[in-house]
């Protein structure tokens, strides 16, 4: 076994009672703490990216196929049609990753009900349309028939509470059309809610058929395709390839993050508060297990000038405190690996931390755990706390054997 580690793990097994073991509990303690922090903070910023992202793809998709639009402004909605090609969509449905692939159309329009008015972007789509699990529905879906259209129409929760409605109300659809409404009225079939207000302030969902009728386009008459994919990572390479190898201007494939550019953006900043945050964290690790070591190694003094008198040379009794570094730091990190997932743990199952949702886009805190973070973490605090003892150990050279010696 190594002299050195031998020595530091006897020491600090025999440390009990002393001025020492207070030392060494406080830096475990200061240690734990810090790498917990670590890994909540990571959790819940991951998961609150997550959880946003999760939101606007459950209802937006990850790749929009759409006509060529300069200033992205509105790039789901045109007043001039596509058409509709079955060999295009069933090419895109074979790519890997892709889950679906749904034709839709946009329109503008006032929903009324109760004297009280919404103005809405109501999204036509058919009957394989679908929400994902990012977002919660109740009622009943869409329910399409083989002729005509279907008059129902799905709102979000935030609407339906503006407009004083429930599910099986029924509402009035105002469509502006050269300063003259075309009044429809429409059934509400089901409420959705995902917490963003970009999505439930904005949206409704109806049959396609009903916006074309509208519109007087024909059967095969749409404004873009929503692909949805199976994973997100997939989104640039799988819109490169449509855009590359599918489809001819004026055509365009869009990834949502292009869309939606101001939301990540939004949550790349919060991404980099997370990082500040964690290098904070890291530094106040090393600080504290710097001021550790150079108290030890003073209060040891003695050790180290019998140690220098039986001949050990500065690089045994030097890798004696970074050994005692090394387990003081793994012990912390393991505490710390308890804590940390414990408290990520009970907030997946219990959510006891709220969030106001009207400012965060969901009511309680996310939390997502990467094991890759969490490992990340450990091994880099680890390192760092052994690394950074390499100037406080200087402090080893300065010990003379004959005056440390004198007085025993």
């Amino acid at each position: 076994m190594n002299l050195s580690f031998f020595i530091a793990r006897r020491y600090l097994v025999k440390q009990k009672g002393t001025f020492s073991s207070f030392i060494i509990k406080l830096a475990v303690v200061a240690t734990a703490l810090s790498v917990a922090v670590m890994i909540v903070a990571m959790a819940i910023v991951t998961g609150f990216k997550y959880s946003v992202t999760e939101k606007l793809y459950s209802f937006m998709g990850h790749v929009h196929v759409l006509p060529f639009d300069e200033t992205k402004s509105n790039a789901m909605s045109y007043e001039e049609p596509i058409y509709y090609d079955a060999v295009l969509a069933g090419k895109m449905k074979k790519l890997p990753h892709v889950a679906a692939v749904s034709p839709f159309v946009v329109r503008p329009v006032i929903v009324q009900a109760h004297g009280q008015m919404e103005g809405l972007q109501l999204k036509g789509v058919d009957r394989d349309y679908h929400f994902l699990s990012g977002i919660s529905v109740s009622g009943s879906p869409i329910s399409y028939g083989d002729s005509g259209y279907a008059k129902q129409i799905i709102l979000s929760q935030t609407t339906a509470n503006r407009l004083n409605i429930e599910t099986g109300d029924t509402v009035q659809l105002d469509f502006i059309e050269n300063g003259i409404p075309r009044i429809r009225r429409v059934k509400v079939c089901g409420l959705y809610h995902s917490g963003m207000e970009e999505v439930d302030k904005y949206f409704g969902v109806c049959d396609i058929r009903l916006l074309q009728r509208i519109n007087n386009w024909t059967a095969d008459s749409i404004n873009g395709y929503q692909v949805d994919l199976d994973n997100v990572a997939y989104s640039d390479s799988v819109s490169n390839y449509i855009h590359y190898n599918l489809i001819a201007p004026p055509m365009e494939s869009y990834t949502t993050a292009e869309n939606y550019a101001f939301i990540f953006d939004w949550l790349e900043l919060q991404g980099m508060n997370g990082t500040i945050l964690l290098a904070i964290m890291a530094i106040v690790s090393i600080i504290n297990m710097g001021a550790v070591l150079v108290i030890l190694m003073v209060d040891r003094a003695t050790m180290i000038g019998l140690l220098k008198a039986l001949g050990m040379p500065f690089e045994g009794t030097r890798n004696i405190f970074l050994a005692i570094a090394g387990l003081i730091g793994a012990t912390g990190i393991l505490l710390g690996n308890v804590l940390g997932l414990s408290l990520c743990w009970l907030q997946l199952q219990y959510k006891f931390m709220k969030l106001p949702e009207e400012s965060y886009s969901m009511r309680y805190v996310p939390v997502k755990i990467i094991w890759w973070q969490v490992g990340l973490i450990d091994v880099v605090t680890l390192a760092l706390c052994v690394l950074c003892m390499w100037l406080p150990a200087l402090y080893i050279r300065r010990i003379q054997p004959a005056k440390v010696l004198q007085f025993k």
